[in-house]
């Protein structure tokens, strides 16, 4: 079914909590809701390649439910410069799904929102190699190495622009549907940590309070419940998928008025 406006689609950053997208994007489908645009950044970036690549709901649900997420761990290629993984590993399984597609040839318009190490700025990636794009916004750190792309050092699209509302936007969405995977963190707070584990939570509380001002110019906020899930628990695929669907459910009545 056509929209009477042109619906995008604004996916935040989050780790293992990405999995949410999916369910969002399945109930979208179910409603016949068509997504006209997508922006991504981290995890939203890798959710939304896979969606805009392939349009196929079915797929990224199987993928999330059937893969062996624990094969993650052969994805570590240490290095002791600038971050923990080099990041080919990674790309090279980002790319298993998707292939060496150019952003020209995706089906649905899409963009990958990365961040300027030098500067702090977005910077909005939409030509290329979507994989290329992808493994840039991911560049988590502290994790990651940084990602060396047209002469920028970029790393992980979460630190300038959580949700990519704005570059959805630019994209002439007339509604954007944003999903704020932040919005729960303090679901996850304890007071023991150690030194990494203080580290992350810094960048999170960052981002939690980044996103809340962020989200406030979308038309729908759609919150999964997920702030409990670690960001590298990547086995709680399906209980995001499920939590994603709930709380698109919950918005679709706002979404349907403003159709």
């Amino acid at each position: 079914m056509k929209n009477s406006k042109k619906i995008g689609l604004a996916l935040g950053s989050g780790g293992a909590r990405g999995f949410a997208h999916v369910g969002v994007i399945k109930v979208l489908e179910e409603n016949n809701i068509k997504i006209d645009c997508i922006a991504g950044s981290s995890i939203g970036a890798v959710v939304g390649g896979l969606y805009a690549t392939h349009q196929d709901i079915k797929e990224l649900e199987e993928m999330v439910s059937t893969t062996d997420w624990t094969r993650f761990i052969s994805l570590l290629d240490p290095s002791f410069k600038n971050g923990l993984l080099h990041g080919e590993k990674a790309m090279r399984f980002i790319e298993s799904y998707i292939g060496k597609i150019h952003f020209s040839d995706t089906r649905i318009p899409f963009a990958v929102v990365a961040t300027d190490y030098k500067t702090g700025d977005p910077v909005v990636l939409r030509n290329g190699l979507v994989s290329l794009a992808i493994r840039a916004s991911m560049s988590v750190p502290l994790a990651f190495k940084p990602f060396e792309h047209d002469g920028k050092l970029l790393v992980d699209g979460g630190m300038s622009l959580p949700v990519p509302v704005t570059t959805v936007r630019e994209m002439e969405a007339d509604i954007v549907i944003a999903v704020n995977l932040d919005g729960g963190y303090f679901a996850n707070s304890t007071d023991d940590a150690g030194y990494a584990e203080m580290a992350f939570r810094s960048l999170n509380m960052l981002r939690y309070n980044l996103a809340g001002q962020i989200v406030k110019d979308a038309d729908v906020v759609v919150t999964p419940e997920v702030g409990h899930v670690l960001w590298y628990n990547f086995v709680t695929g399906k209980e995001c998928l499920k939590a994603g669907e709930k709380a698109m459910v919950e918005m679709l009545p706002k979404l349907k008025r403003l159709l």
